[in-house]
């Protein structure tokens, strides 16, 4: 999977809220102050570049969608950070949220129900 700046991140938030969608469509949903058109321009052809999004030709002008959906995406980045800062250990993902958020017995009984019934 390829990594994604933060910027290439906003915009295929974006993508995946909206579907297929033009470069204007786009500016108008990021937020204040907004990038100029031929800033996300690029950053779409890079997006392109990367293969994580298409365009299909509508005359003069594109309309871009996602190819990975962002519960890919979220999958591959959670494997990243369990892999770089929890020594690819989803136990030691587990126990840092225990400790530092301070789960509840009770949220972390629903956590093992949630993975018994195979929704999580």
């Amino acid at each position: 999977m390829i990594e994604l700046t933060k910027a290439e991140e906003q915009i295929m938030q974006v993508l995946w809220k909206l579907g297929p969608s033009f470069v204007k469509e786009i500016v108008q949903e990021l937020p204040d102050p907004k990038p100029a058109v031929t800033t996300v321009s690029t950053i779409i052809r890079i997006l392109e570049k990367k293969q994580v999004v298409a365009h299909k030709d509508f005359g003069n002008s594109y309309q871009y969608y996602p190819l990975i959906s962002e519960n890919e995406f979220s999958g591959f980045s959670l494997g990243k950070v369990i892999r770089s800062y929890f020594n690819d250990s989803y136990q030691n993902l587990v126990s840092h949220l225990i400790r530092e958020k301070q789960l509840s017995l009770e949220e972390i009984d629903e956590l093992l129900k949630l993975h018994k019934n195979k929704e999580l």
